[in-house]
C-alpha cells in the first residue's frame, strides 16, 4: 500500500518514538496535554517571577539578575523553567500541526480546529516575544526596536511605535503597558483561543499521562539546573546592540529585517499564515455518507451521544411519540462518518435478527450494520484451511487485506470503533477459530477514540461490552499502522499456535 512521503516520515518518527518510550508514555501521542502541562509550568513559574519583579526601565533588569543569580536555588530555576518550557511548547505545537497534517487529521470536517489552531500558535508566539521584552536586557532592545519597525509597516501606527526607542523617548508607562500585555491580555486571549479549538471535541483531556509529565518536567528541571537561562547587558537606547543570541523558537522572522523591508516580512508571514489555514480546501477530502439515526430502532440510551468523539449527537426529547425519553440527532456539519456511534448502539448486536435485516438505532449508509454481519459470514465462509481466523481492520491503520492466506482473510471497517464486541462473538460462533481486531495504532486513533473504546467495550469497561460467554482466548486486540506489517504477521503467527492449542471451537451454526 502506497503511503504519502510526509506521512511515512511521521510513521518512521513515531515508532521510534514507541521504541525509545514505550506506546504508553510517547511524547507523539500527547503532544496536546503535554503543551497544556508546559502551559501550567510557564504559568506557575510565571507567577512566581511577577512576586520580585520590578516592572520599570530601570528595575527591571536589575530585578531578573537578582533572581538570576542571586537567589539561583528558587528564582534563577524558576526563571530557567519557565523559559524552557515556553520553548518546549513550541516544539509541542509544531510537532502536533506536522502530526495532524501527516495524518490527514486537518481536512473535511476537522477543518475548524486546524483553522482555529494556526492562530492559536501565532499567540503563543507573541506571547513569547513580549515576555522577552519584560527582561529589558539588550535581547530585549533588540525584539522593541524591531517589534515597533514591524508595527510601524501597518497603516494603522504611522511611525508612532519607532519614536518611543528614540533615545530618551520610552517611559515607563510603556514599559507597564507591555507587562499588561504578557501577564493578562495576552494570556486570556491563549486560554479563549484554545478553548475555540478545542469546541468540537468531546472527552477532551488536558493532563498528559503522570510519568510522562513527571519525565518532562525532570528534563526541564535538570537543563535549568546545568544550562541556567541568563540575560543579556541591559538595555541602552543610546546604542546598537552588537551581539544577540536569538532565541530561534520565538524570534526567526527579526533577522530578517536586517535583510528585508518590514512590509515584505508581513507579506511573507500572512501569506504562510493563509497558505496554513486554508490547507484544508486547497487538499480536500470527502467524508463519507454520514450517521443516520432510525427512531423505530433507537431507545434514547445515549451511549453513542456519550463515545461521539467530535460533539455531533446531542439528545433531545423523544419526538415520535415513543416510550422512551429522548432521542439522538446527528449534526451533519460535525459527523466525522467514523460509525463509532454505530458500535455503541446495543441495537447493533448481530444475534438480534439471526435470519431478517438487521436494522439499528443509528448507523453509517455505507457500511450498515446489516452488511457487517454479512461480511464477516461470506468471509469465513470463503476460508479453507485448517483455522479460520478473521482479521477485522479500519481505514486508517494497517490494511489487513495485506494478510489474506488460506487461514486469513480479512475485512476492512471505518474505524474498529465501529465494530460491535457482539459481531466478534458472532463471527466465532459462524466457523471462525479466532477473530484478530487491527485498529490503528495504540493511543493514536485517526478518530481519537476508536481503538481506545474497542479495548474497553472487550475488557469490560465500556458499554456495549463483549458478552461473558464469549471465548476470548480465540479474540486477540491490537493496533498497527503499514510499517508494522512484520510485527504484526509475527503476532499473528503466535495467535495461530494459540488457537492451535486450545480444544476445537463448536460445530458452527447452520445458515
Amino acid at each position: 500500500m502506497l503511503v504519502n512521503p510526509v506521512k511515512r516520515t511521521y510513521l518512521a518518527l513515531e515508532s521510534w518514538f514507541n521504541l525509545s518510550f514505550g506506546s504508553e508514555w510517547n511524547p507523539l501521542y500527547h503532544l496536546g496535554t503535554l503543551s497544556f502541562f508546559l502551559f501550567w509550568v510557564v504559568l506557575i513559574s510565571g507567577i512566581y517571577l511577577f512576586i520580585p519583579f520590578h516592572g520599570s526601565l530601570d528595575g527591571a533588569h536589575a530585578s531578573i539578575e537578582y533572581m538570576t543569580h542571586q537567589q539561583w536555588y528558587a528564582g534563577g530555576v524558576m526563571r530557567s523553567l519557565h523559559r524552557y518550557a515556553s520553548d518546549a511548547v513550541i516544539v509541542t505545537v509544531l510537532l502536533h500541526l506536522f502530526k495532524e497534517f501527516a495524518s490527514g487529521r486537518y481536512r473535511g470536517f476537522r477543518w475548524f480546529s486546524w483553522v482555529t489552531g494556526i492562530p492559536t500558535l501565532w499567540m503563543v508566539v507573541t506571547l513569547g516575544i513580549t515576555g522577552y521584552w519584560l527582561v529589558w536586557d539588550e535581547m530585549a532592545q533588540y525584539v522593541a526596536v524591531g517589534s515597533a519597525r514591524l508595527m510601524d509597516a501597518l497603516p494603522i501606527f504611522s511611525g508612532a511605535m519607532t519614536r518611543n526607542f528614540i533615545s530618551g523617548g520610552m517611559s515607563d508607562r510603556f514599559f507597564i503597558l507591555i507587562e499588561f500585555l504578557h501577564l493578562l491580555g495576552q494570556p486570556l486571549l491563549l486560554v479563549f483561543m484554545l478553548w475555540l479549538h478545542v469546541k468540537r471535541l468531546s472527552n477532551v483531556n488536558i493532563n498528559p499521562p503522570r510519568g510522562l509529565a513527571a519525565g518532562t518536567f525532570v528534563a526541564l528541571l535538570a537543563l535549568s539546573l546545568f544550562e541556567p537561562a541568563t540575560s543579556h547587558a541591559p538595555a541602552n537606547l543610546a546604542r546598537v546592540p552588537q551581539e544577540i543570541h536569538i532565541d530561534w523558537f520565538y524570534l526567526n522572522v527579526y533577522p530578517l529585517l536586517e535583510i528585508w523591508p518590514a512590509q515584505r516580512i508581513w507579506m511573507l508571514t500572512i501569506g504562510v499564515t493563509l497558505l496554513l489555514m486554508m490547507m484544508p480546501w486547497l487538499l480536500p477530502r470527502r467524508d463519507g455518507p454520514k450517521a443516520v439515526v432510525d427512531l423505530e430502532h433507537c431507545n434514547g440510551c445515549g451511549i453513542c451521544f456519550e463515545d461521539c468523539p467530535f460533539e455531533a449527537i446531542t439528545l433531545r426529547a423523544r419526538s415520535d411519540g415513543a416510550r422512551y425519553d429522548h432521542e439522538v440527532v446527528v449534526d451533519p456539519a460535525l459527523c466525522g462518518a467514523c460509525g463509532i456511534c454505530a458500535g455503541s448502539c446495543p441495537a447493533s448486536n448481530p444475534f438480534r435478527t439471526p435470519r431478517g435485516e438487521l436494522k439499528t438505532g443509528i448507523d453509517m449508509p455505507q457500511l450498515p450494520a446489516n452488511e457487517m454481519r454479512r461480511r464477516v459470514r461470506a468471509t469465513i465462509g470463503s476460508m479453507h484451511g485448517e483455522l479460520k481466523i478473521l482479521l477485522i481492520g479500519c481505514e486508517h491503520g494497517l490494511n489487513v487485506e495485506r494478510l489474506d492466506g488460506s487461514e486469513v482473510r480479512g475485512i476492512r471497517l471505518i474505524c474498529s470503533g465501529m465494530l460491535p464486541p457482539t459481531l466478534v462473538e458472532f463471527a466465532l460462533k459462524h466457523g471462525a477459530d479466532g477473530v484478530m481486531v487491527v485498529g490503528c495504532r495504540q493511543n493514536d486513533c485517526y478518530f481519537r477514540f476508536g481503538n481506545r473504546w474497542t479495548r474497553m467495550r472487550f475488557a469490560g469497561e465500556r458499554k456495549p461490552i463483549l458478552r461473558a460467554r464469549a471465548e476470548r482466548e480465540r479474540i486477540l486486540i491490537h493496533g498497527a499502522a503499514e510499517p508494522d506489517i512484520d510485527e504484526i504477521e509475527h503476532d499473528l503467527g503466535e495467535f495461530r499456535k494459540r488457537l492451535r492449542e486450545l480444544r476445537p471451537i463448536d460445530a458452527a451454526i447452520s445458515t
